[in-house]
């Protein structure tokens, strides 16, 4: 019907304008100049069409239509609202109203995705598959038969970063406050929770979506705004609160948002809450408030405050104030900027402040300006003289090192340092890392006389651990440093002015404490593996393993003398990840693509 209208066999009036023979645009509708259109084709009113977009003949698509740059679409109808992901495929199908289809997804001939269903990343629908209505096909995904009466369900709202998706797609307002609702419902009526966000648009409005459900769910919610995470689960930590939320955008991808939940100690949610929240949410089994139960909202004057009090009595200001460092310090355009400038001139720091202002145009920025940020910020360290520099990510949670040279430390080596320098200033310390953390981390420890306990390699599960009460340093090789005395979670800040004083107290510099590293060299692989393969590798690798050392905290690591491999299947994406470390990074990247290799065996 929609070729047969669209070659003007039926006569019917097609709304919009016909802005070149054979192809006609709706009211609103924008067409990206880069996009390759060949006629005819129908583009709905207020649908976006990115460049690099590939409209073929005989394509179809409704009002509200959002598609992404990469796409390609040949003999298709496409309903209303439906989204379609970068680089997805679709060839001869049909999208129902409200469907997403995520990145790199492939819909072939004869394939029918009815209304308000989800097509996960790179998943595969084969000809003449059928979707109904409701259903999730999981990333990765080969679908030969069509999904009828499976739940098709999320595997669920928690990954790795909190709650995360696509800007009014996979998290619209409608459903910020949905989560809200069922969050307030884990508390006592006339609780309070402590809310913040990043400087974006989209943070804001799902943030304040989010304060309308808990005031909604007859709690409190003090807004502290626009502040670092850190400041907001301080806040909680220091009892004000009993929990709380923080939305960002993520690092590197504008279109996203994150909402992570913390608890009264400032630290993500446990799985059992989490579960617990995901129950309340899908089956809407929430409280909602009398007119004379809705909550307050509360704006704070003080929140910052109590951040900066609590941290500068945890460190030896005075002793950074005699030393006086001088810093370049490149804030990214965030709020850390509010905070970190006072707080890094309480403790007598001279800062040279890089990109120290709000700017949500561009506290998001591409890894391109990133890179040209950092080379920019060693240029300035090395020029000015100063003792080091540091970037700062825009949640105020994860820190960029370079030394006094104009160095920049990678992630590895800026981890190493701190192990130096936490663990020959502490005795008997015990340190908290993630399994996948090179060797080398653990002969520093111990050579200092301290002790290294291994997590898995959540982030959740690092911040348990340290908050465990004789944790003295946790880290991670991504820029991710905890310092559980004064908060059992990422800090940015905190870790700054702590390897000020770590510094002064030890009488060296930055640079000179790297250059007596030793070096590391671990390799990293990722292996494409289906979701319903992940149980079968990971059981087969260790019967393949069978009298060789494995430790099995997370994944399955096993040893080759001082070598070592570890596998453990990504919790959210249909893959295996491969970690190995060698002698050399010839040694570490060939026991990786062993181990790769080994499991590409095991999975079929």
């Amino acid at each position: 019907a929609h070729r047969d209208a669209l070659d003007r066999k039926v006569q019917l009036e097609i709304e919009g304008f016909e802005v070149r023979r054979g192809v006609w645009l709706g009211d609103g509708a924008e067409l990206d100049p880069d996009a390759v259109v060949r006629r005819p084709v129908y583009i709905g009113e207020n649908t976006r069409v990115e460049g690099g977009v590939t409209l073929r003949d005989h394509t179809v698509l409704g009002k509200g239509v959002a598609v992404r740059s990469g796409a390609f679409l040949h003999r298709c109808v496409v309903h209303d609202y439906a989204y379609i992901g970068q680089s997805a495929n679709l060839r001869g199908c049909v999208v129902g109203k409200s469907s997403d289809v995520m990145y790199g997804a492939r819909l072939e001939e004869g394939v029918v995705v009815a209304n308000e269903c989800r097509i996960g990343e790179g998943a595969v629908l084969n000809p003449d598959v059928k979707v109904y209505p409701y259903k999730s096909v999981d990333s990765g995904a080969i679908v030969s038969q069509s999904i009828v009466w499976q739940s098709g369900g999320p595997r669920g709202l928690f990954g790795e970063r909190g709650v995360a998706g696509l800007i009014n797609i996979d998290i619209t307002p409608e459903d910020a406050l949905r989560l809200a609702l069922a969050y307030a419902s884990l508390f006592p009526k006339g609780s309070t929770v402590v809310a913040s966000r990043d400087a974006t648009r989209s943070a804001r409005i799902i943030k304040r979506a989010m304060v309308a459900g808990i005031n909604g769910g007859a709690n409190d919610c003090d807004d502290l705004e626009v502040v670092p995470s850190p400041v907001a689960r301080f806040y909680a930590r220091s009892g004000r609160a009993v929990g709380g939320f923080s939305v960002q955008t993520p690092p590197l991808d504008p279109s996203s948002v994150e909402i992570r939940f913390f608890d009264e100690r400032g630290l993500d949610i446990g799985a059992s809450v989490q579960r617990q929240l995901e129950r309340s949410y899908y089956r809407d089994d929430v409280r909602r408030a009398f007119h004379h139960d809705i909550g307050e909202l509360n704006f704070p004057a003080r929140g910052r405050d109590y951040y900066s009090r609590g941290l500068l009595e945890t460190v030896d200001a005075a002793a950074i104030r005699e030393r006086a460092p001088k810093l370049v310090v490149d804030f990214g355009w965030s709020a850390t900027a509010i905070t970190g400038t006072a707080i890094l001139g309480r403790v007598g720091a001279t800062v040279l402040a890089v990109n120290a202002a709000l700017d949500e145009e561009r506290v998001i920025a591409p890894q391109e300006q990133l890179d040209e940020n950092l080379e920019a910020l060693g240029k300035l360290v090395a020029s000015s003289g100063a003792d080091l520099g540091a970037l700062l990510d825009q949640g105020g949670e994860r820190l960029q090192l370079v030394d006094g040279s104009g160095s920049v430390l990678d992630g590895r080596t800026a981890l190493l340092a701190l192990l130096d320098l936490v663990s020959s200033a502490g005795e008997q310390a015990r340190i908290a890392l993630p399994v996948t953390t090179s060797r080398v981390a653990e002969e520093i420890v111990e050579r200092n006389g301290g002790t290294v306990v291994w997590t898995q390699i959540s982030p959740s599960a690092l911040m348990s651990t340290a908050d465990g009460g004789d944790v003295l340093f946790a880290g991670d090789e991504n820029g991710g440093f905890i310092f559980p005395e004064f908060l059992a979670t990422y800090d940015a800040l905190m870790s700054l002015v702590k390897l000020m004083e770590l510094l002064t107290v030890s009488n060296r510099s930055l640079q000179d404490v790297v250059a007596e590293l030793p070096s590391a060299h671990v390799a990293r692989r990722d292996v494409p593996t289906p979701w319903e393969a992940k149980g079968t590798v990971m059981r087969r690798m260790i019967e393949r393993l069978g009298g060789q050392r494995v430790v099995t905290i997370d994944g399955v690591k096993t040893y080759r003398g001082e070598d070592w491999a570890l596998v453990i299947p990504h919790p959210q994406e249909p893959l295996v990840r491969v970690w190995a470390e060698g002698e050399s990074e010839t040694a570490a990247a060939a026991l990786a693509e062993e181990f790769a290799g080994l499991v590409e065996e095991l999975k079929a």
